[in-house]
């Protein structure tokens, strides 16, 4: 997948589908999340370590567009770009797609803060380097 800071291929998993035979809405949102997860570990950014100084990072809204559904044994793409969207908060542009034919089963933005030790949006000393590129 090009045109994206990071990508992660996965495929789905039987028990991810629902009674019509594709992917439950709701798991997308774990594709996701995972993706966002990994690139967060690839570039050096410790969970566990912020949470441990008080710094939680959190999702404060998601907007997914779902395009095409997948269904069981399908490999797909996620593409993840990390963008400062205020002084506070940023937004993980996020694509997903099916590696079979390459076509866009989901959009999706998901906007994000960092809360500081006293639960304040602050964006973390980590972070700024990726927001400010």
């Amino acid at each position: 997948m090009t045109g994206y800071a990071y990508s992660l291929t996965m495929d789905v998993r039987d028990y991810e589908c629902d009674i019509q035979g594709i992917v439950n809405n709701g798991v997308y949102q774990n594709y996701l999340e995972h993706a966002r997860h990994e690139y967060l570990k690839e570039i050096g950014l410790d969970f566990a370590d912020l949470a441990s100084r008080g710094i939680n990072l959190v999702v404060i809204r998601a907007e997914l567009d779902y395009k095409l559904p997948l269904t069981s044994g399908d490999r797909f793409e996620i593409g993840v770009n990390m963008v400062r969207e205020s002084k506070a908060r940023f937004a993980f542009y996020q694509d997903i797609v099916r590696s079979s034919d390459g076509k866009l089963v989901l959009k999706a933005k998901i906007m994000g803060t960092a809360l500081n030790e006293r639960g304040r949006p602050s964006i973390p000393q980590e972070l700024e380097p990726l927001l400010n590129q």
